[in-house]
């Protein structure tokens, strides 16, 4: 039966089926950061400093990519330093701008992390594509 809309009961079950592989995905992320001592928003973290232009590499940055208020990203940064994951430095342009910089810990983990994550992608690549295509 399909609603005013357009949406059709086999629509309404593949978008079910997107929602449901997503969090399949999301759990596989958090259970792989969980495993190398990380709370997944400290890898997120990570990967947003790590996937960011060095003059990016901010806390609002952060705090964009992981849809965070600032001073909620300022605190993860704050602990991503203490575990000795994040250093800040001053932006040439502007020293009053904290820059943020992977340790070479930190480099090591997300290295070992986005292996096992591209991993998955790459196995859940034809669920996801089947599903596009239901969606069309």
């Amino acid at each position: 039966m399909a609603a005013e809309d357009g949406i059709g009961d086999a629509d309404y079950a593949a978008l079910a089926e997107f929602r449901h592989a997503i969090r399949r995905f999301q759990s596989f992320s958090e259970a792989r950061a969980g495993e190398v001592g990380l709370t997944p928003r400290q890898h997120q973290a990570l990967l947003a400093i790590r996937g960011s232009t060095l003059d990016e590499a901010t806390v609002g940055r952060v705090a964009e990519r992981l849809i965070m208020k600032p001073h909620s990203a300022t605190g993860l940064v704050n602990r991503l330093e203490v575990l000795g994951l994040v250093t800040r430095e001053a932006a040439t342009a502007d020293r009053r701008r904290a820059l943020l910089r992977l340790t070479p810990k930190a480099y090591r983990i997300l290295d070992e992390l986005s292996a096992v994550h591209r991993e998955e992608i790459r196995r859940l690549r034809p669920l996801f594509a089947e599903i596009f295509a239901q969606l069309g």
